[in-house]
């Protein structure tokens, strides 16, 4: 029987030397005299003296541009969060009637998306949609804690397209596997977080046992508490996933082209999902 050797990885600066760290940036190999401390991970000296020169933009370890906020988009979906859940408090149910996310027609609530594509935007607005105190507060000190962290990685347009695509996600994943239900919350777009910020702990070889233990116990209680939309949960996982997957291993060469094109075949497989469900109900 044969058997495989694996040839020794080493510095590419330093062709003696054996190493088991890469630059974050280019990926290529690094020995620790050639690693750079850098705000994620290690980058090698050529990267950072790109990154010095006065003609080049920063960039986020997915290709984004640096911001000076780096956090500015998940306060505003926060407060967005918050707005419309203080009109919710001020109005009454008339609103959530409004935005949330069911397929057909219910008695006293109204339409659905089976009605017509005037009624498309539930499958956006109802992630952005809370009723109680303590559901409400759960999600945005999830929002909080997943996603700023990961929007300094990914940056601003990066991310935004992840966490609504990843709505989109949770969505029709309801639409199609809980049909008569009513669902609300962010939580389909926040487990889409949550597996993007594993997918980027793998890429970045760090400790993913923490990650792991608090996304296996979110599933967990997705499948054992009540009231709770596991298909939204995991529809959103799913999406978050992939996205993530095409952002963080996308190569540098065509970095923007298989990054966005990912964005966008999750987004018309959710709409095609959607479809699909829609179809089951009006045929």
């Amino acid at each position: 029987m044969d058997q495989r050797v694996d040839q020794p990885v080493c510095c590419y600066r330093h062709p003696d030397r054996e190493t088991g760290i890469r630059c974050t940036r280019c990926e290529r190999p690094i020995c620790p005299e050639c690693m750079v401390n850098a705000s994620v991970g290690f980058q090698c000296p050529n990267c950072v003296r790109e990154a010095a020169s006065p003609h080049a933009r920063p960039r986020t370890v997915a290709g984004g541009t640096v911001a000076a906020d780096p956090f500015l988009v998940t306060k505003i979906l926060i407060g967005l969060n918050i707005a419309v859940f203080l009109l919710v408090q001020a109005v009454g149910d008339r609103v959530v009637y409004d935005l949330a996310l069911h397929l057909q027609t219910i008695p006293y609530v109204g339409s659905g998306v089976a009605d017509g594509p005037d009624q498309w935007y539930r499958l956006l607005t109802s992630a952005f949609l809370h009723q109680a105190y303590a559901h409400i507060g759960f999600n945005m000190l999830s929002l909080w804690w997943i996603g700023s962290p990961l929007e300094r990685l990914l940056g601003r347009s990066r991310y935004l397209a992840l966490y609504l695509v990843a709505a989109l996600g949770g969505s029709a994943a309801v639409l199609l596997l809980a049909p008569d239900s009513l669902t609300l919350g962010a939580s389909g777009a926040i487990f889409g977080l949550f597996g993007a910020t594993a997918v980027f702990m793998r890429r970045l070889r760090y400790d993913m046992r923490p990650i792991l233990f608090l996304l296996a116990l979110n599933i967990f209680f997705s499948f054992t508490w009540s009231n709770i939309s596991w298909q939204g949960h995991m529809g959103g996982l799913v999406a978050g996933t992939v996205i993530a997957i095409g952002m963080a291993y996308a190569p540098r060469e065509r970095r923007d082209l298989v990054q966005w094109g990912t964005c966008a075949a999750v987004l018309v497989v959710s709409l095609a999902l959607s479809a699909v469900a829609v179809a089951q109900v009006t045929s």
